[in-house]
């Protein structure tokens, strides 16, 4: 399976209301120096309808500049409609929407997420 495939499988997995990070999802995939990779990957997503790339974000909380599917205020709105709330300054919460993998599980993926 190609690294974007591998990307696109643990993105699926993100539930409604909560986001990863990129850094996030390049660690589960066994090199967190990989973000950026994971970044192109979601860029280039096939099919977003069932790959939720609006549901990563940077390790700062903040929605991507170039969203590939309508850009920032597009995956901002995704977002709030899944109710996800910014703060003042534009960022996301990560302590409070930030993905735990250990408490949904991954489905089908032989990912360690320690």
């Amino acid at each position: 399976m190609s690294y974007f495939n591998e990307v696109y499988e643990v993105v699926k997995q993100i539930p409604k209301g909560k986001v990863a990070t990129y850094g996030q999802i390049a660690k589960m995939l066994g090199n967190p120096r990989r973000s950026q990779i994971v970044g192109y990957a979601l860029h280039d997503n096939p099919d977003s309808h069932t790959i939720p790339c609006h549901r990563v974000v940077n390790r700062f909380g903040m929605v991507c500049t170039g969203f590939a599917f309508g850009g920032q205020q597009e995956q901002r709105k995704r977002l709030e409609a899944e109710g996800i709330v910014f703060e003042k300054d534009g960022t996301i919460d990560l302590k409070k929407y930030q993905w735990n993998p250990k408490e949904t599980g991954l489905i089908g993926i032989g990912i360690d997420f320690d």
